[in-house]
């Protein structure tokens, strides 16, 4: 059976020296290719609707036009690629509208070459690469400290496994995790987690975290 064709990687950011490592990052790999690059937003946009990549590494702070608004873009227009954002901070503001915009996940730009390649492959699974730990700083941004929302009638439609699963998510635990913890096959859990999303009109696992949370079904320790 012939090896399926490496995803494609675009590398959006205003700094030659950061696209050219992200490069040797990713064209090292068998699985990943770079097919273009892009140092500024308007570019960013002209070079995803024309080379439809399955991936784009983009820069928050990007020049002519933000990061976040080409993410909105991006996801709004061109839903089959995967945007994973890159900032210089883990607490950048506009990482986190970026997220909300729909973005996959972030990188750190320091981040180890290791854990970049984790990044791209994870959301190429259709993954939100948001740790733990981003997790519970996007809730204290969004949602701790709102009034508590009235029952949402979405919660009705989920079984009370989907319910479980929903819980663990929140918790910032992968579809391996998960499964370890329901004692379910992790493509199982793959399954519950897309039927979750599709019965509450949520786009990403990052979507799902918060309804979690601003609705009462977990809740911040």
């Amino acid at each position: 059976m012939p090896e399926p064709p490496p995803a494609r990687v675009l590398i959006c950011d205003d700094q030659e020296l950061m696209r050219v490592g992200l490069r040797m990052v990713v064209d090292s790999q068998p699985d990943l290719t770079v097919v273009g690059e892009a140092a500024d937003g308007v570019a960013a946009i002209e070079k995803a609707t024309a080379l439809r990549p399955d991936v784009m590494l983009l820069d928050v702070r990007m020049p002519r036009l933000h990061g976040v608004a080409v993410a909105e873009h991006v996801c709004t227009t061109l839903p089959g690629i995967h945007v994973l954002m890159i900032t210089t901070f883990d607490l950048d503001e506009y990482a986190f509208a970026a997220l909300r915009a729909g973005a996959a996940g972030f990188l750190v730009k320091d981040a180890p070459a290791a854990e970049m390649l984790v990044a791209i492959r994870g959301v190429l699974r259709g993954d939100a690469m948001v740790s733990p730990s981003f997790t519970r700083r996007l809730l204290d941004r969004f949602v701790t400290g709102t009034a508590p929302a009235p029952p949402d009638p979405r919660l009705d439609v989920l079984t009370e496994r989907e319910r479980e699963v929903l819980g663990l998510l929140a918790e910032g635990l992968t579809n391996a995790e998960i499964a370890g913890r329901l004692f379910l096959g992790e493509t199982t859990v793959k399954t519950h987690v897309g039927r979750i999303l599709a019965k509450l009109d949520l786009r990403d696992r990052v979507g799902a975290v918060v309804f979690a949370y601003r609705t009462g079904l977990a809740r911040a320790s």
